[in-house]
């Protein structure tokens, strides 16, 4: 099967998935800067979301650029990982209204866990449809980079019961890792 229908798919829920988050922001009822200062939480929640997407949609384009066939392990992944990402923005407005609130930070977390393991799935369902010996394969190696965030991510559920702020800064922490792009993939080209 040819990607190019996977890639335009993937890229239209994602951008659905970030045109549903923008409409969960709302301005303030008063006019003075004073105002803003309640719905700060909601927009750095949008913000760091807003990141995360951004991420994903990133490293997804530049995978499926690497990969020269998908078979049907690679679309249910690949679904896989779109139904895991369709759920940020419900997670981002809840922790944006409740940001220090234990169990929205938990489920923030639980849904980041589950976007970095479907992505790894998708990672390994298109490296064995291309080959072990693939330039997606290479680039993709042992894929410790993405393994470590997920370890982040358990980490920081497991913090939320204690302190959910450490919580927060681990999510941080993962998206700091990542918008440097990946020059894994682009380097095999």
């Amino acid at each position: 099967m040819h990607k190019g229908r996977l890639e335009a798919f993937s890229d239209a829920v994602i951008a659905i998935v970030m045109t549903v988050m923008v409409l969960d922001l709302h301005v303030p009822k008063g006019s003075g800067f004073a105002d803003l200062k309640p719905i700060v939480p909601v927009y750095l929640c949008y913000l760091l979301s807003f990141i995360f997407l951004a991420i994903y949609w990133n490293n997804h384009h530049h995978m499926l650029h690497a990969a020269q066939h998908v078979g049907g392990a690679a679309l249910w992944a690949n679904m896989h990982l779109l139904f895991w990402l369709s759920l940020i923005p419900f997670a981002t407005d809840w922790m944006g209204g409740h940001l220090y609130a234990r169990a929205p930070i938990i489920l923030y977390g639980f849904l980041l866990f589950m976007c970095g393991a479907a992505y790894y799935l998708l990672s390994r369902a298109l490296i064995s449809v291309n080959g072990k010996d693939s330039a997606l394969a290479v680039a993709v190696g042992s894929d410790v980079k993405g393994i470590v965030s997920v370890v982040i991510y358990a980490i920081a559920i497991g913090l939320a019961w204690l302190t959910p702020i450490a919580s927060l800064c681990c999510y941080v922490l993962v998206a700091v890792m990542w918008i440097v792009p990946d020059r894994r993939i682009e380097q095999q080209r």
